[in-house]
């Protein structure tokens, strides 16, 4: 993939290479999304708007890394979306009738069934700890520990100093040791 021909070529108005871009990065968008929001449905709206906000606004993209500046806008939209959540609480029937099974994604085929639910307890803790965040610290959390990001990057597309995302994190980082400690049961025994 070209990626600074494509983001020219979308900058021009060529909807099929913008659409090229969002194919390549849907999957890094909602996988940011999702841990930001800790739930399918809305992860898909916030990466679904971070793309329609981002074809808007490409043409103030004016070089660098356009997935640090696409991440950014996922990571604006979802704090957009979470403080209206917080201001508008609502309860999805769905999710008061269903079982959740947004964890379908990290089971392997091969999986026994024992195995499949202990992966899904295991991913549902998780999310459940990286939920209790401070929306600041989760997003720096899921930039660097879960999709990997190095500091300078997290920094970039949070849009705060180094030394700020070296705080959030470390404090993200004994809150979720913490709390993780409370299903010990779950983990391997090297970390309980």
């Amino acid at each position: 993939m070209d990626e600074p021909y494509l983001i020219k070529e979308a900058q021009g108005g060529n909807i099929d290479a913008y659409n090229t871009l969002v194919l390549h990065y849907q999957d890094l968008a909602y996988s940011v999304a999702y841990r930001i929001m800790g739930e399918g449905d809305s992860a898909a709206d916030a990466a679904q708007d971070s793309f329609v906000k981002a074809w808007k606004k490409l043409h103030q993209f004016k070089g660098g890394n356009f997935q640090a500046w696409m991440m950014r806008i996922v990571t604006n939209t979802c704090y957009d979306l979470l403080k209206y959540n917080k201001r508008r609480p609502q309860s999805s029937l769905d999710e008061m009738t269903e079982v959740n099974e947004s964890s379908k994604w990290l089971q392997s085929k091969g999986d026994r069934p024992d195995q499949q639910h202990d992966q899904a307890a295991v991913f549902n803790a998780i999310q459940e700890c990286l939920n209790n965040l401070s929306d600041d610290q989760r997003v720096i959390a899921v930039l660097c520990d879960v999709e990997g990001y190095d500091y300078q990057d997290a920094a970039d597309i949070a849009q705060c100093s180094l030394g700020t995302v070296k705080s959030r994190l470390n404090r993200a980082r004994g809150k979720l040791r913490e709390c993780l400690r409370g299903f010990g049961e779950l983990l391997p025994d090297k970390y309980r």
